[in-house]
């Protein structure tokens, strides 16, 4: 069906309400991306280089370098220097396949990696945006976490810094990009506005400043890891609250609502556990919400193209529109209802207009017929394209992830927690803040670990203790056995649990470091 829409209509994203763009979203990108706006105060840069980066500029790169007596052995070991370049410095798109692979950028190991990168290649579909509004949120723990990724390069020479241990791989980042300029110029900036979910954007902030405390302790290509996990796991549970909060948040015409938002995780690794009823049903329920999401998003947008019906003229925040929304002013509807009648006036087929009239008959005001007109228009695309996102920031199917799923319907989206995540968590939580300021590692038992899981990130490992659950039969009660079983199993592959006694006071997760920062 075509619906004819403006320019503005079309344009689903909204920095007020979520950053990204649904779209298939490679978190190396992101992290490219996010890099460049940290390094950049928010801003969007070019670089001047007028061609497109190929192994051939990558090779005269090196050459050049040589040349001026920075790198030696180049052109001696130039097989070795290139399969250098494409295990551990470059990130590729459609890597291994002759014809059409290419250099996206270099990798996220350093801060000042984005200034070789295609950028065509390295779209990140905003989600740098969304990460970055989130930090923003805490200046200070940004500054730290930038200054870490920006070790080893001396801003006001240009140059690698003297006196600091890299790695190989960071040495050959910075050489490779020290006389590529950055163009201020054609810089765009990020808007400066505070996430919907602030208690989200804390949590995340939290989470890095844990992860900050093991900088000097664990090697630099383990911190990227950790932080490329904690990125797309904090995407993926920032977008699956959004999608079942913000309905709410419009219901009640305020941000300042209950976060009642929960997951079961089946931690089995058997698409046929017994958990895994409870956590599909989980998942898909936060899926079956998007279209209430996109509707509010919707609404969201069709009232902050219409400032002026807001008491502030410049309104630029979300309880403004929230507020709106709620209590909508006298001659709201007039001019919905004008561009209501210029979107059915546009479509040529007769067909597509009744079939638009018939969807929008029962709402009584003109204001929700437009909305619903939009969401005939784009809802389909924005509900497609979203479950594609979240399989993307969710690294789905992958020892990082927070989801899974089979190749058939009987095995459908299921919340998980893949070895690597459960590493990265368990690292986070074994670390208790003092009353002094700082971080202490401390022991945790099986009871403790999965309270705090549920605690902080909303993840349900045994739901007996949920009141949705309070009535439960044997089957439930076995499936949530099975599946603290199989948590603690998945403990012991990763190293962090070992039964040392029968005595189950002493059964322990253990920090792998003793930290007192």
């Amino acid at each position: 069906m075509a619906i004819k829409l403006d320019k503005q209509e079309k344009n689903f994203r909204n920095e007020l309400v979520f950053a990204a763009d649904a779209k298939a979203v490679n978190l190396d990108h992101t992290l490219t991306n996010l890099f460049m706006l940290m390094r950049n105060d928010g801003k969007r840069v070019k670089v001047k280089v007028t061609k497109e980066h190929t192994f051939e500029t990558m090779h005269k790169y090196l050459e050049s370098l040589e040349n001026r007596g920075v790198i030696s052995g180049f052109k001696e070991n130039f097989e070795a220097a290139d399969c250098w370049l494409r295990s551990n410095l470059l990130t590729l798109v459609n890597r291994g396949n002759i014809q059409n692979e290419k250099i996206a950028s270099l990798r996220p190991v350093h801060l000042e990696n984005y200034r070789i990168r295609n950028i065509a290649q390295a779209r990140d579909y905003n989600t740098a945006d969304q990460i970055f509004l989130m930090l923003r949120k805490q200046p200070g723990i940004l500054n730290s976490l930038k200054d870490y990724l920006n070790k080893g390069w001396d801003n006001a020479t240009k140059n690698i810094a003297k006196n600091i241990e890299l790695d190989v791989d960071s040495v050959g980042i910075l050489h490779l990009i020290k006389y590529i300029e950055v163009d201020l110029k054609t810089s765009s900036l990020l808007k400066n506005v505070r996430p919907v979910l602030e208690a989200q954007a804390d949590l995340l902030c939290d989470d890095i400043l844990r992860l900050l405390v093991y900088k000097d302790d664990i090697p630099r290509s383990v911190f990227i890891e950790y932080l490329r996990t904690l990125i797309g796991f904090h995407l993926s549970l920032y977008t699956q609250k959004l999608i079942h909060l913000l309905p709410k948040m419009i219901e009640a015409g305020t941000r300042n609502i209950q976060d009642d938002w929960s997951i079961i995780v089946d931690v089995t690794d058997n698409l046929d556990s017994k958990v895994s009823l409870y956590a599909c049903e989980d998942m898909e329920m936060t899926l079956n919400a998007l279209y209430e999401y996109v509707k509010s998003t919707f609404e969201i947008n069709a009232v902050y193209w219409r400032s002026e019906f807001s008491s502030q003229p410049n309104m630029d925040t979300i309880d403004d529109i929230l507020a709106v929304l709620k209590n909508r002013p006298e001659n709201f509807d007039m001019y919905y209802e004008s561009k209501l009648d210029t979107i059915l006036h546009n479509m040529d087929d007769e067909d597509d207009r009744k079939s638009v009239l018939n969807h929008i008959q029962y709402e009584t005001s003109s204001f929700d017929k437009y909305v619903q007109t939009l969401v005939k228009a784009k809802g389909a695309y924005q509900y497609r394209y979203y479950h594609q996102f979240i399989d993307n920031i969710s690294q789905k199917n992958t020892d990082y992830g927070f989801l899974a799923d089979g190749r058939s319907r009987r095995h459908t989206r299921r919340a998980v927690l893949g070895s690597r995540l459960l590493e990265t968590l368990v690292q986070l939580l074994v670390l208790e803040p003092q009353d002094s300021g700082g971080f202490k590692s401390h022991s945790l038992s099986i009871d403790e670990l999965i309270t705090a899981l549920r605690r902080r990130y909303g993840i349900i490992i045994n739901g007996m203790l949920e009141p949705r659950f309070k009535d439960a039969d044997v089957q439930t009660l076995t499936a949530f056995r099975e599946n603290v079983e199989a948590f603690k199993n998945k403990l012991r592959q990763i190293g962090f649990y070992t039964d040392l006694s029968d005595a189950y006071i002493l059964q322990k997760i253990r920090p792998r470091y003793n930290l007192d920062v």
